[in-house]
C-alpha cells in the first residue's frame, strides 16, 4: 500500500534511531484482501468484513505517521508526490468509514484511484459497460470543424449547454442556425420553446402521442436530420479510433485535457486538409479540361534544365 511506503519514507528521514519503527500489518492486510477478491461472488457480510478490516489498517497507519510527525521527523520531508498521495489516502479513508458506518455505495466526489484523484465514476447505463471513468465532454459540428465545448471530470447534464452552444455558435457567425440537429436528452420542453421563441427547428419528433397519419415530407425531414446528425457521431468514431481518444494516458488532469484538446484539434486539421486537397485537384482538373495545363508543363520543362546546370 502507499501509505505503508510513506511510513517506511518518513522513518529513512529520521536524524537519530530513538524513533522506534512503527509495526505495519502490509503481509496480513494483503492476505484479508485477496481472501475475499479472489472469490468469484462473496456475501454482503463478507465484503462488509473485509472492508471494515481494511479501514482498521489504514487507521492504523494513519495514526503511525501521525505520532512520527509529532516527533522529529517533519512532514516538509516528503517529496511533492508522496504528500498528495497521503492526502488522497486520507479523503478516501473518509468516504470510505461514511459509506461503511452509513451502508451506502456513493457519496459526492467519490475518489476511486489514488494515482489520479480527479477521475470520477460516471454511470452510462451501456451494455457490458454501465459504469464509465474519465472525462466527458460535450461538443459542437458545424461545417464538418469540431468545437470543444464542455470538458469535466464530473457528470453532467449535456442539455444544459445547450443554449450556450447555440449562443457561441450566433457570437461566431452573427445569426441563429436554421436547424439544430441534436440527441435525445437536449429535447427538452425548455430547450424546445428557447428553440421555438428564436425560429430555430430542432431535429426529432415533437412531444406527445404521435400523429396518426404523418406526411412524406415530415418523414423524409426526420430521416435527414438523423442522417445529418451521425456526423457528430463519425467525429467521436473518428477520435476514437485514428486519434485514440478512448487511450489517453496522461496521468494529470491538466495534461489530459490538453490531449483531448489536441486531438479535436488534429480533426479539425485534417479536414482543413482535405478540403485544400479538393480545392486544388477540382482547379487542377478543371485547368486541364480548358488547356492551361500544357503551358504550365512547357514552362517546367523549360525551366528544368536551367535548375540542373
Amino acid at each position: 500500500m502507499q501509505i505503508e511506503k510513506i511510513i517506511d519514507y518518513l522513518y529513512k528521514t529520521c536524524q537519530t534511531k530513538q524513533v522506534k519503527k512503527p509495526r505495519t500489518y502490509r503481509k496480513k492486510a494483503r492476505k484479508d484482501y485477496l481472501k475475499v477478491a479472489k472469490k468469484r461472488r462473496p456475501s454482503r457480510q463478507e465484503r462488509r468484513e473485509a472492508i471494515a478490516k481494511q479501514l482498521q489498517y489504514i487507521k492504523r497507519n494513519l495514526s503511525h505517521i501521525e505520532n512520527l510527525l509529532n516527533s522529529e521527523v517533519k512532514l516538509s520531508n516528503l517529496t511533492p508526490r508522496k504528500y498528495k498521495i497521503l492526502l488522497v489516502v486520507a479523503e478516501v479513508y473518509r468516504q470510505q468509514l461514511w459509506m461503511y458506518e452509513n451502508e451506502s455505495n456513493r457519496i459526492d466526489d467519490r475518489i476511486v484511484s489514488i494515482s489520479q484523484p480527479h477521475i470520477r465514476p460516471i454511470v452510462r447505463g451501456k451494455i457490458g459497460k454501465p459504469v464509465e471513468f474519465g472525462a466527458k465532454i460535450s461538443v459542437s459540428c458545424f461545417e464538418n470543424y469540431v468545437f470543444l465545448e464542455h470538458l469535466s471530470w464530473d457528470n453532467f447534464n449535456e442539455s444544459g449547454d445547450f443554449k450556450t452552444q447555440v449562443e457561441a455558435y450566433k457570437n461566431f457567425t452573427g445569426y441563429y442556425p436554421s436547424s439544430v440537429h441534436v440527441d435525445r436528452i437536449y429535447r427538452t420542453r425548455e430547450n424546445r420553446a428557447w428553440c421555438k421563441e428564436r425560429g430555430i427547428r430542432i431535429s426529432g419528433p415533437p412531444l406527445g402521442r404521435p400523429p396518426k397519419n404523418v406526411s412524406k415530407e415530415i418523414k423524409k425531414q426526420a430521416l435527414d436530420d438523423e442522417r445529418f446528425r451521425n456526423g457528430i457521431e463519425g467525429k467521436f468514431g473518428q477520435a476514437k479510433r485514428r486519434y485514440s481518444l478512448n487511450r489517453i494516458m496522461a496521468k494529470l488532469s491538466e495534461t489530459a485535457e490538453t490531449s483531448i484538446a489536441i486531438t479535436f484539434l488534429v480533426i479539425n486539421l485534417s479536414t482543413l486538409l482535405r478540403q485544400v486537397n479538393c480545392l486544388f485537384l477540382s482547379l487542377f482538373f478543371q485547368d486541364y479540361k480548358s488547356g492551361l495545363i500544357s503551358e504550365y508543363l512547357i514552362i517546367k520543362t523549360d525551366i528544368k534544365p536551367y535548375l540542373i546546370a
